[in-house]
């Protein structure tokens, strides 16, 4: 066992790494990890009845994360989308896949019925994580999966209760005495749930953390989500159902941010555990031998269920958009279907070969989905600019009669305050923002605030940019803002650019695409609490005012990096580095002792010399200044250029 999760985790670990690199999903990587070390094909892994046991934990935990998202508030606004479109979804898919099965592979009906049902449900694991790391959870496309979802839970435990009646192993009608039993429990477990959340476990979080333990809180999450899984797997219902249900009812507590932070590490690993376990069961060499009844077997699942959702969605008042992205994220098999075909050719149910071939359906249609839904954005952003042609002309039509206006591009937070004072001062302007919600919501007060992708140069040139007096680009993206910033001076080469930043990490670049000015938040409100700090000090108003104007001036080069903390994230991309202080101090030995920083070319790093600290004074920086043993050299820049600019100074490494 331990053997087989070594192997595991050090597969995982260089192919996740290579599917980081080529900007695929990391789910693709652990099902294609599980499809090359099963004993069909490379065979490094054996077959462990412990593995898929362990491995469901991961899913058992998603579900309890997801469930904290889900309070019971919105659970309850959902009863429609759960029992509702869920109940259609399951039923509206069986039966044309059921007829499928029955007329392709003429299989007895009952046991077409049952093998339909199971394709009908789609994969928990893999919606519900692409649409958590895509932050679609609440979308209308998300929680109408997420529904679904639920209800399939359901299903699932009331297919495999079935399958021994249809086998011949009971009467014919023991399903609906199965289906009161299933509903009954998940009752009684949801009653107890609920009182355990709202009298017992309130006090005992309480309690935990009072005594500012770490470890014992991350054990009573531990505790709480394993015991409500084994308390589920008891009643006879899936283990992942029972998770949901207490994290949705602690979905309402005060330490729901808390419980989903220390919980994320063990879900993560547990869950990519999973999709390798999944990857295991399939035959590397069914693809060669049946890759193309495979692929068509896969395609008319896809588009059979797809088809239905999207259609259910639509006649149920939904829009074209989150109809069709309903249907396709939920297009796909689940991981229960394994279960369920293995289960059914156990009993003779179902062939041998019928059931080899399903399950690489199904997994094909499982390893497409995650691409899928990455790229169902760009197709729906895609659309809307087919379907909003006419926006342009709207656009351009309403700002017409604009002159020396100002352009916000970004209509959130930011760009709204700064829309109430220009209305303050009478100033016009026209503002573009790219969620339509937002757009709505604002047109209806007020009718200078336009729904559009700033990105667009046409629509820049809609909005009268030629004419403008200010361009204001509060758009919370940072490669989004620079394309707008490049576009507008393209546009309009003398235009000012005011650009709104989170920090100080892209300010090089804005400034050199054109950027007029560049005002991060962070430093802005580090220089706001600065400034009434020293006056709270008793220094003169006007001696403040003077020193922050000095700041600015110098482009916050003062502010620039900070010292990292225990929590501080210091592996961002490549394209977001932040910029962190650091302090060198030279030993006697060091390489930089009695040589002037003009020698040591550290700018050329990337880095910035702060300060130069001795015997706890801070010295005047300068090209000439010479460095002694016992000097503090504060530097600030990336991770990387700081830790080459430290080999530097102490070891003369270049």
């Amino acid at each position: 066992m331990f053997t087989n999760l070594l192997i595991i985790f050090s597969a995982s670990l260089v192919v996740i790494a290579l599917f980081r690199r080529l900007n695929l999903p990391p789910v693709l990587g652990y099902l294609f990890v599980g499809v090359l070390i099963n004993p069909a094909a490379l065979g490094w892994v054996s077959h462990s009845e412990d593995l898929p046991r362990i491995a469901e934990l991961g899913v058992v935990f998603l579900l309890f994360t997801l469930g904290l998202e889900f309070s019971l508030p919105r659970m309850l606004a959902l009863r429609s989308v759960v029992f509702g479109l869920g109940s259609l979804q399951v039923i509206a898919c069986t039966l044309p896949l059921a007829a499928l099965l029955y007329f392709v592979f003429d299989l007895l009906p009952a046991a077409a019925l049952l093998i339909g049902g199971g394709l009908a449900l789609s994969s928990t694991a893999i919606v519900s994580k692409e649409l958590t790391s895509l932050g679609e959870v609440f979308s209308k496309h998300g929680q109408n999966a997420i529904g679904v979802l639920i209800f399939q839970d359901l299903v699932a435990v009331l297919l495999l209760t079935m399958l021994p009646a249809l086998a011949g192993g009971g009467s014919d009608s023991s399903w609906y005495m199965a289906l009161g039993v299933t509903l009954g429990k998940t009752a009684v477990l949801f009653a107890g749930l609920f009182l355990t959340s709202r009298w017992l476990l309130p006090r005992l979080f309480h309690e935990v953390a009072s005594a500012r333990s770490p470890e014992l809180f991350v054990l009573l999450v531990l505790v709480l989500v394993l015991m409500t899984a084994a308390l589920t797997h008891l009643l006879g219902l899936s283990p992942a159902l029972g998770a949901f249900l207490a994290g949705m009812l602690l979905g309402e507590s005060h330490y729901r941010h808390q419980i989903e932070a220390d919980i994320r590490p063990f879900r993560d690993i547990l869950l990519g555990l999973f999709f390798v376990s999944v990857g295991m069961l399939i035959d590397f060499h069914q693809f060669l031998s049946d890759g193309l009844l495979i692929a068509g077997l896969t395609l008319a699942l896809m588009l059979t269920k797809g088809a239905v959702v999207a259609l259910l969605v639509h006649l149920r008042g939904g829009d074209a958009n989150s109809a069709w992205r309903t249907g396709l994220a939920l297009a796909q098999g689940g991981e229960f279907c394994f279960a369920l075909v293995t289960q059914a050719g156990q009993v003779r149910l179902l062939p041998a070969e019928v059931g080899g071939l399903l399950l690489a359906a199904t997994f094909c249609s499982m390893a497409l989905t995650p691409l899928l839904l990455r790229a169902a954005p760009k197709f729906a952003r895609w659309l809307q600019r087919r379907d909003a042609k006419d926006t342009v002309l709207e656009v351009a039509a309403a700002s017409e009669a604009l002159d020396q206006h100002v352009v916000i591009c970004g209509y959130g937070r930011v760009g709204q305050s700064i829309g109430r004072f220009l209305r303050r001062e009478k100033i016009a302007y026209i503002a573009l923002d790219d969620d339509p919600v937002r757009v709505q919501e604002a047109a209806a007060g007020e009718s200078c605030v336009h729904y559009g992708d700033s990105r667009r140069a046409d629509l820049l040139e809609a909005v009268g940019l030629v004419r403008a007096r200010l361009l204001v680009v509060a758009v919370d993206n940072a490669q989004a803002t620079l394309r707008i910033v490049e576009l507008a001076r393209e546009l309009h080469t003398a235009l000012p650019i005011l650009v709104r930043t989170r920090d100080d990490s892209h300010l090089a670049a804005l400034q050199k695409a054109g950027a007029t000015e560049v005002v991060p938040e962070v430093l802005e409100s580090s220089l706001m609490l600065a400034s009434t700090a020293l006056v709270l000090l008793g220094l003169p108003q006007a001696q403040v005012q003077a020193q922050i104007d000095e700041v600015r001036r110098n482009r916050y080069s003062l502010l620039h990096g900070y010292y990292p903390g225990a929590q501080s994230d210091l592996l961002s991309s490549p394209d977001q580095q932040k910029v962190l202080l650091h302090a060198v101090n030279l030993n006697e030995n060091a390489y930089a002792c009695g040589k002037q920083l003009d020698e040591l070319q550290l700018e050329e790093l990337g880095v910035e010399v702060q300060a130069v600290r001795r015997d706890g004074e801070e010295m005047v920086v300068s090209g000439a200044a010479q460095l002694h043993h016992g000097d503090a050299v504060i530097l600030s820049g990336p991770l990387d250029a700081i830790e080459s600019c430290e080999a530097r100074l102490l070891a003369g490494l270049r």
